[in-house]
């Protein structure tokens, strides 16, 4: 029996390697501490997580870069802290692992870890449906439980008797199902009749060095032919923030009427007629928010042609994906102009009807994905704790 379950107090480690997995970690361990509320937390996370307790030995953002290119210029620095996590994780085991996201980074420290009777949960499971679906044996070595987001993949982990969970996604927990148009924009101070623009260049600060001048171009036709239009940024991090105004400075746009939030992207969302997002979690977040939108993938060249090669499916947003079919319109490394976009953009302002059944379409995804995700994903993790340790915990507890 381990020293934590004598003493009553559960051990779990964690990595996620961006604000996406920043964000599901931090619900996670709000759900667990219900069950366990002497559970430590530590490894790598965000500040979300931070918010609930955890003690990040690493910021998540040493993990945060977008494509191989970028990952290849950060390899030394990303695989010492790999290493100096796995050695310590060794040395002091913790009584159960939980890699939320960053695949690339976790999946490695996980066969480690499992190997040496570690449980490990893998929460979201990587994208083997879209590209190198091979992976799954690799996933298959390293986890103990893949906590699946979305309804199609637990059929692919169990066709190779991976033990998976459907969970759901937090996301369409937390957010309305009901429009929140009117609300948002009282919110922010914006009047019911202005045209406003969301727009999401990406939350990884590689994402906006590929992305903000395109961003800044596309607002800048969309202002040409509609003088009166609006447009919200929100911005994560102070770094990001700083990238997107170093970028409105070289594009010389500081005339455009952009507004810029220091987070609130849900609310800028929900204000907003269009949505332009770089592809990732936040497209996601707009349809659950039922926005119509176009979304832009752009990542170094070589990065690309690689995806490219390994890619499925004609689809990179997950709201396509999810539908089974293009429901928005994606704009795709050299496709995604300023011009196209802007386009895109004016073309969905102006045929409501066509976004009336965008917003059905997205109403019916977010219905399928509302499952309580956290508590889900936080009961399977329990089962997947050695039985001495929950049954330690528990007694604790009580």
């Amino acid at each position: 029996m381990t020293a934590t379950a004598v003493q009553g107090v559960v051990r779990i480690a964690m990595v996620a390697g961006e604000a996406s997995g920043d964000m599901l970690a931090s619900h996670l361990i709000q759900a667990i501490k219900v069950k366990l509320p002497e559970a430590i937390f530590y490894g790598i996370g965000g500040p979300k997580m931070l918010g609930q307790g955890f003690d990040a030995w690493y910021p998540l953002e040493k993990l945060s870069v977008l494509g191989y290119v970028e990952a290849l210029k950060h390899y030394r620095e990303i695989s010492g802290i790999r290493s100096k996590l796995k050695r310590r994780l060794l040395k002091a085991p913790p009584d159960i692992f939980i890699g939320v996201d960053a695949p690339d980074f976790n999946l490695a420290l996980e066969k480690t870890l499992k190997q040496r009777g570690i449980p490990c949960v893998h929460y979201v499971s990587p994208s083997i449906w879209a590209w190198r679906g091979a992976r799954i044996h690799k996933i298959g070595a390293a986890v103990s439980r893949v906590l699946a987001l979305f309804p199609f993949e637990p059929v692919l982990y169990e066709k190779q008797g991976i033990p998976v969970n459907y969970v759901g996604h937090p996301l369409a927990d937390i957010l309305p199902v009901e429009d929140g148009r009117a609300t948002a924009r009282e919110l922010l101070g914006l009047s019911s009749q202005l045209p406003i623009f969301a727009l999401l260049p990406g939350s990884r600060q590689s994402e906006l060095e590929h992305m903000a001048d395109t961003f800044i171009a596309t607002a800048r036709e969309i202002h040409q032919k509609l003088p009166n239009a609006l447009f919200l940024v929100p911005l994560a991090t102070r770094e990001t923030r700083l990238l997107f105004e170093t970028a409105l400075y070289r594009c010389d746009a500081r005339e455009l009427p952009i507004r810029m939030l220091f987070g609130h992207a849900h609310e800028a969302m929900m204000a907003s007629d269009v949505v332009l997002v770089a592809s990732g979690t936040a497209t996601l977040e707009a349809a659950l928010l039922k926005r119509p939108m176009a979304i832009v993938y752009k990542m170094a060249p070589f990065s690309y042609r690689l995806m490219r090669r390994m890619s499925y499916l004609p689809y990179v947003g997950l709201p396509n994906i999810l539908a089974g079919k293009f429901v928005v319109p994606e704009f795709v490394q050299d496709d995604a102009t300023p011009a196209n976009l802007a386009q895109a953009l004016l073309n969905l302002y102006a045929d409501k009807a066509t976004c009336a059944r965008i917003s059905e379409t997205f109403r019916e995804i977010h219905l399928q994905l509302k499952q309580n995700t956290s508590e889900k994903a936080a009961a399977a993790i329990l089962d997947c704790m050695p039985l001495a340790v929950r049954n330690n915990a528990f007694a604790a507890a009580a």
